[in-house]
This record gives structure tokens, C-alpha cells and sequence, in this order.
């Protein structure tokens, strides 16, 4: 294994790419594997290369009768799809198909295995949508609540006035439900802005003393019927950034969540994960990045509604009658300030958000 690992030392390079590659002997032992392979299949590269390449996908079948003919010269490339072998914690995010290409390599007794996901271009494509679009917003909420700061000023102060000269008691209610709905605007208007007053205080980070603060304010919210697993990668090393601002985010992402396993809390049943990896040479936000942090929040809720599954981080937009709309707005606004990301999955039962922060 030794010498096979000293040949494959050109293959450094394919770390760089953004879709998974592999290379396995004839016998369907596993010589290397990039980065890329190595994220999405959710185990280390040393862990892969003591296996085989057939144990990366749900049915090898194909794999196995592809591999062979190519070793044996009757194609020098074979095509298939299959489903890629993921983590069961991932549910059924863990199915993940993809389009395999075998290929003949100078060294017949090698191949280049290529697995590319299906759903990959349509991912990248609506990442980049949502990159503008919060960029697009961003701009729109600020402009909109200063436009909304000022008549609003006025408005309470006329109320006030108004409610100086009224000898009416009726009349007088009339004007403090003015002044108190000109407050609860104000507020309102004061958290859309949030993000833009306060300066970005930055130092240096410890992603799980943030999710053991998170975890913590949860857990003496709801004492009883919720459960705060922790599955952390002890190897996550600190990086600058503003502490406070992430702790608001992952505890407003929570938050969501203790809002929708209400159902669940009270039967007693109610899980929320926090889980942390590292993710290497990985694209979001249209950069690439070597290093990044993985944290993902999950929970076993009934799922983000479908209705607005595609709006979730616009502002103002909420899957629950009295909420604001801007929890997860003002969470993807900070985790952005990190040059990172947040994505979702949810399905019914299964609910993860997952932010991803470079790493130095």
C-alpha cells in the first residue's frame, strides 16, 4: 500500500476540484480519493483508502462490472448512475445520486473513478440566486427602514402631543394605541438595522464554546421534553470573528427550532443536534475555500413548510402565525459578515441548517 500511495502523490491536485474523484486497483482496493469525495461522503481519507471503492455506493453492481471491463481493454470509459453511501444521521439527505464515469488510466491496473452529483449544477445555481438575492435585500431592508424611522418619529410624536390636549378618556386610549404601535414598529425597525450599527467585534472563536452558550440557554428554556445532543469534532481549530454575532445566529436558528418541536416538547420526544466537522476544499458564496467549518443544527420537527422553504432567509417571511420574519434574515446577515453561508434541508421529522464558516 506504501509504494501505491508513493505513485499517487501527483494526485494532489485533484483536491482542487470540485467534484468527487477517486482512483482504485483492479481488485477495487482504493489508492486515493480527493477532498471533495472525502466531504461528501462523509468519512475520512484514511478511512477510505484501508476500504474499497465498491463500499461507495448503496449497489456496487455496476461499479464492479464497469471497473472490471475497463482493467480488462474492452472500453477505456463506462458511465452509470448510482446513489453515493452517505452517513444514516444525515436521513434522507444521505441518498445522494450520482453520475459515475470509469476511466482507463497509463497505468492499466488503475482507474479513475469520477462521481458527479445530479442535482450538483442545480445547487450551485441557486446558491448563487440566493447570494444575490440576500445581497438584493440587504440593501432593501436598510433603505426601507430608514425611509420608515422618520414619518414614524413624527407619528408618535403628534400621538403625544395629541394626547396632551384630548380631555376624552376614549379619545385618550385612541392616542396610546398610536404611541404603543409606533413603539412596537420602532422595535421592529431597530432590529432590521441591527446588523448594520453594531461595529463587527472580532477575536478569536471557539465554535463549540458558542454552541455550549447556545446549548445552555436552550436547555434553561426548556428543562423538560427537549433533549440538546452534542456531536462535536474536537479537531475544529478557533478563527477570527465576532463572537456575539454568532452566538445570535446559532441561537436564533435554535430558537426556530424550540418554536417548531413545540408539539414535540410537550410529548416529551423533542431532539435538537449540534453537530461540527471540517470541510476541505469546499465552494459556497462563490469562493473556495481549503479549510471551512461545518455546524449543523438539527432537529426532528415537523419540517420547514414548503410554501416558503425557498424564502426562509428573506425578511419578514415566517412559517408561524405571530412570528417576525426576521430570525433567520438577521442569522444569515451575520454568518455572511464571516465570509460563510447558511444552507437548509428539511424534511418532514428532520430539519438540519447548516452553516459553513472558512477556517485559517
Amino acid at each position: 500500500m506504501t509504494a501505491d500511495a508513493d505513485a499517487l502523490d501527483g494526485f494532489d491536485a485533484f483536491d482542487y476540484l470540485a467534484t468527487m474523484v477517486g482512483i482504485g486497483a483492479a481488485d477495487g482496493r482504493c489508492l486515493f480519493v480527493n477532498s471533495t469525495l472525502e466531504n461528501l461522503i462523509g468519512q475520512s481519507r484514511r478511512t477510505l483508502r484501508r476500504g474499497s471503492v465498491f463500499d461507495w455506493l448503496v449497489d456496487s453492481t455496476r461499479l464492479r462490472e464497469t471497473l472490471d471491463s475497463v482493467v480488462r481493454g474492452e472500453v477505456s470509459c463506462g458511465r452509470f448512475d448510482g446513489v453515493l453511501k452517505r452517513p444514516a444521521s444525515l436521513g434522507p439527505a444521505a441518498e445522494l445520486p450520482v453520475h459515475v464515469i470509469v476511466s482507463q488510466m497509463d497505468d492499466a491496473t488503475r482507474v479513475l473513478i469520477e462521481l458527479i452529483e445530479v442535482e450538483q449544477q442545480t445547487r450551485l445555481d441557486r446558491e448563487e440566486r440566493a447570494h444575490g438575492l440576500a445581497q438584493a435585500n440587504k440593501e432593501l431592508v436598510r433603505n426601507l427602514a430608514h425611509e420608515i424611522k422618520n414619518p414614524l418619529g413624527g407619528i408618535r410624536g403628534a400621538a403625544q402631543l395629541l394626547a396632551m390636549d384630548v380631555q376624552s378618556k376614549e379619545l385618550t386610549e385612541y392616542t396610546q394605541v398610536i404611541i404603543h404601535e409606533a413603539d412596537r414598529l420602532q422595535a421592529l425597525v431597530d432590529r432590521l438595522l441591527a446588523p448594520h450599527r453594531r461595529p463587527h467585534v472580532v477575536g478569536d472563536v471557539n465554535i463549540h464554546e458558542i454552541c455550549e452558550r447556545v446549548r445552555s440557554l436552550v436547555m434553561a428554556e426548556y428543562p423538560r421534553g427537549l433533549s440538546v445532543e452534542r456531536d462535536y469534532d474536537a479537531s475544529i481549530p478557533e478563527f477570527r470573528g465576532d463572537r456575539e454575532q454568532l452566538i445570535q445566529a446559532v441561537l436564533n436558528i435554535a430558537h426556530n427550532a424550540t418554536q417548531a418541536l413545540a408539539e414535540r416538547i410537550a410529548a416529551g420526544d423533542a431532539q435538537i443536534v449540534l453537530r461540527t466537522r471540517v470541510a476541505r476544499q469546499i465552494t459556497f458564496g462563490r469562493k473556495r475555500f481549503r479549510l471551512a467549518l461545518e455546524l449543523h443544527i438539527q432537529d426532528n420537527g415537523p419540517g420547514v413548510p414548503e410554501a416558503i422553504r425557498d424564502r426562509i432567509f428573506h425578511p419578514l417571511v415566517s412559517g408561524r402565525e405571530n412570528g417576525s420574519g426576521l430570525g433567520l434574515t438577521l442569522a444569515q446577515t451575520f454568518v455572511q459578515q464571516h465570509q460563510g453561508t447558511i444552507e437548509c434541508d428539511s424534511v418532514p421529522g428532520r430539519t438540519v441548517f447548516k452553516l459553513l464558516i472558512p477556517l485559517p
